[in-house]
């Protein structure tokens, strides 16, 4: 099996250090390079094609999230940071981040984290409530491109996987629950997205509250 190949972003040493050590004694993942800045950064992506990026946000010259806009439409980003307020988390995902993780998060969830992220789905630490997360994103009014309805474009069963997503479920959950394989759930997940035309997780969940999908 090829491992998950991961380039590390911080402009700390012994930060990266730490990440390193704990992603190359796994089976499925190897740092293939570093970076402190996004000048290395692009010197990196030159040469090498990472299946995952772990960002920091705090560096010298541009954050960790301007990098992330500028990039995440061809690379799959987590953002790892020592700031887990929810207003931090959303505007990773509306840089295009497709996971967060906080700088204490424990060597296995970084490992599921690369893992689920890799294989395209969003990853949100657990250590982060999913209920601060909803509750933030249903009082940010920066989503009035959004549509209050939309839902007619769905089938009943897109419906409620966009339910089950919505409320911090992971593919392999909603597969299980479903009885259905978790690349349908991935293949489902994409056509909400487009029929929809949202850009992220955050807009999903936007989405979801405006139409009163979940509880808030």
């Amino acid at each position: 099996m090829n491992k998950i190949k991961v380039i590390l972003i911080d402009d700390h040493q012994i930060v990266r250090d730490g990440i390193k050590a704990a992603i190359n004694v796994s089976e499925n993942a190897t740092v293939i390079g570093e970076a402190s800045n996004e000048d290395e950064l692009m010197v990196l992506l030159k040469e090498f094609k990472p299946d995952v990026m772990i960002m920091d946000i705090s560096m010298p010259g541009s954050s960790g999230l301007e990098i992330t806009k500028k990039i995440s439409n061809k690379y799959k980003i987590i953002i790892f940071s020592a700031h887990t307020d929810a207003k931090t988390v959303i505007n990773s995902l509306k840089a295009g981040a497709k996971g967060f993780l906080p700088k204490d998060v424990m060597r296995e969830e970084l490992l599921e984290a690369i893992s689920y992220v890799n294989n395209g789905e969003d990853y949100i630490s657990e250590d982060i409530s999913k209920t601060v997360l909803i509750n933030y994103v249903k009082t940010d009014d920066s989503y009035t491109h959004l549509k209050n309805t939309g839902l007619e474009a769905l089938t009943k069963r897109e419906v409620e996987i966009l339910r089950h997503i919505a409320e911090g479920a992971t593919y392999k959950e909603i597969a299980d629950k479903l009885f259905i394989s978790f690349r349908t759930v991935e293949t489902h997940k994409t056509h909400i997205m487009q029929k929809l035309e949202l850009k992220n997780l955050a807009e999903l969940i936007k989405f979801a509250i405006k139409n009163k999908l979940i509880e808030v």
